[in-house]
């Protein structure tokens, strides 16, 4: 069972790798975080976000440490930050294999099942290569319920000092949100505890939980009050409320339907939604889980982040990241029993069908979009692509077909090379796509060279950072709302650049930097050859 162990390892890194060297940054989530970390990095000031020149309230600053923490080690690059989320993956994932052998200490193989499960799941597999916010979350998650885990089995104070840990990283991480994460657990302990062999005694229990609340929300205060002292009011209001509930009710102002996560959650857990064995095991165990205490916890886990995240209308994929650990487990509970009575019989032939069939059905859809031109339309990358990947992951699907695997083991640990398999294909298909579509470093190192020159800047609307980590931009750019506006910032300056995102190609206007960007053009120009420009006679 150890051999799994360096296999989910392998692929997690086989996948990352691949992911990143394939993909480049994408504007505007990837290079907005890494634009926040870069000025916090310029500015020396690692307690208050800044983005553009401004305080950034959206998010706290732990991911942004992170890719400090590389930075101070191995100088600035770009490698080390898109490696800090991923890691939080695998971490997530190794925690989620301690959580399984904790809780099912006479099934050891069942930790090892749910960390390959949580990475086969496509939506995990594609996201967890992403720099984004939500693997911190998942990490923390998970460790405060193997927390809840170590508390009810006797050790209190460890375990609940765990979970308050876990907590205060998940509000550095994320926000309050880990509490919708974690607190139902911790709360509803009499209907998982007492089923796992667990006693403890209530009332130390409950003051336990408010301590490790309390601790986490010191933790996260401990950041929270000098950074809103030192941002000043504005900031202030944004992380004390923004972050909380003036994002839970923003929410309900925008989104989608109460039923959405329901709709989507087959497709985000493929293709263990469409694996014969995995509901053949819930089903022949289906009395045993019942009875089951970690199963209990783990429904608990789910249940309660999903009902509360349907309840608001702001709804995206990646809020349950947190929680496919928990289905992970409760289908590695599952199939670990229900081989373990009838390993030889209870597997069968066409198990393997369904989920290579889909793979094969996903790589024909894949290739057939690229040979009918069915791409979107802001895919304007001449030529098929590279289709090679695709007939990789074809063959990878027929040869998990042919030979599927004999333990558990070896057969959830294939479906989930598998799902790498066909994310790395994915990837390296959409890589000239992408690079088109979405490379942005080329005209960030043009604009570099001349901010050099003590050139300054000007856009329009909402401005991200998507050019400052890639160029190593040091300056703020400023931003105008129309045409008089920038009449007027450009009154009186001899060094200006003006960039702005057109519809139509720009080159024979004469920008000094362009770009393609989802079937537009972000281009950049000197003052006189700006095409939108006012006319002398209309200008203030």
């Amino acid at each position: 069972m150890t051999r799994t162990n360096p296999w989910l390892a392998v692929l997690w890194l086989t996948l990352t790798g691949a992911a990143i060297a394939a993909r480049p940054l994408l504007p505007v989530d990837e290079t907005r975080y890494l634009a926040a970390a870069w000025e916090m990095w310029l500015r020396g000031d690692f307690l208050v976000p800044h983005l553009n020149g401004e305080t950034y309230s959206h998010k706290p600053p732990l991911l942004f440490w992170a890719m400090h923490l590389g930075w101070a080690v191995f100088g600035v690059n770009d490698w080390w930050p898109r490696l800090v989320a991923p890691l939080f993956g695998l971490a997530a994932l190794l925690l989620t294999v301690r959580l399984g052998r904790q809780l099912w200490p006479d099934r050891p193989d069942a930790g090892v099942l749910a960390g390959l499960i949580t990475l086969g799941a496509l939506f995990w597999t594609l996201f967890t290569t992403m720099t984004m916010f939500d693997m911190l979350h998942a990490c923390f998650a998970v460790a405060a319920l193997s927390g809840l885990v170590t508390a009810a089995r006797g050790r209190l104070l460890r375990g609940l000092a765990l979970f308050g840990l876990a907590i205060g990283l998940g509000v550095l991480g994320k926000g309050p949100a880990i509490l919708v994460h974690v607190l139902p657990a911790g709360l509803l302990a009499p209907l998982w505890a007492p089923a796992i062999g667990a006693s403890p005694e209530w009332k130390r229990w409950y003051a336990g939980v408010l301590g490790g609340v309390l601790l986490g929300a010191a933790i996260g205060l401990a950041w929270a009050i000098p950074a809103g002292i030192a941002g000043g009011e504005a900031y202030r209001n944004a992380i004390f409320w923004g972050q909380s509930a003036g994002r839970m009710v923003d929410s309900f102002a925008h989104g989608r339907p109460f039923w959405w996560f329901a709709a989507i959650l087959p497709g985000m857990v493929l293709p263990w939604a469409v694996w014969p064995a995995g509901w053949r095991a819930v089903r022949h165990q289906a009395a045993a889980l019942a009875r089951d205490g970690g199963t209990r916890l783990c429904l608990i886990w789910f249940a309660a982040a999903f009902l509360a995240f349907s309840a608001i209308s702001g709804k995206q994929p990646h809020y349950l990241i947190p929680e496919f650990p928990a289905l992970a487990l409760i289908l590695a509970r599952a199939v670990s029993g229900a081989a373990a009575e009838a390993e030889g019989a209870f597997w069968r032939r066409q198990d393997a069908w369904v989920p290579a069939g889909l793979f094969l059905v996903l790589a024909a859809v894949i290739a057939g979009a690229f040979h009918f031109d069915l791409k979107p339309a802001w895919a304007t990358t001449p030529g098929d692509g590279a289709l090679w990947p695709l007939a990789a992951l074809a063959a990878a699907a027929i040869g998990y077909l042919w030979r599927p695997g004999g333990t558990a083991p070896a057969r959830i640990a294939g479906l989930t090379g598998l799902s790498v398999v066909f994310a790395i294909a994915l990837h390296l298909t959409l890589r000239p796509i992408l690079m088109d579509a979405y490379n942005l470093r080329p005209m960030a190192e043009t604009l570099k060279s001349f901010e050099d020159q003590g050139y300054r800047f000007v856009t329009f609307g909402d401005y991200h950072g998507e050019f400052h980590f890639l160029g190593r931009l040091t300056r703020p750019w400023d931003v105008v709302d129309g045409p008089v506006n920038l009449e007027k910032w450009l009154a009186g300056k001899d060094r200006a650049i003006v960039v702005d995102l057109m519809e139509d190609d720009p080159a024979a206007t004469g920008p000094v930097a362009v770009s393609r960007y989802r079937g537009r053009w972000q281009a950049a120009w000197m003052p006189d050859r700006y095409p939108l420009r006012l006319p002398p006679d209309r200008r203030p």
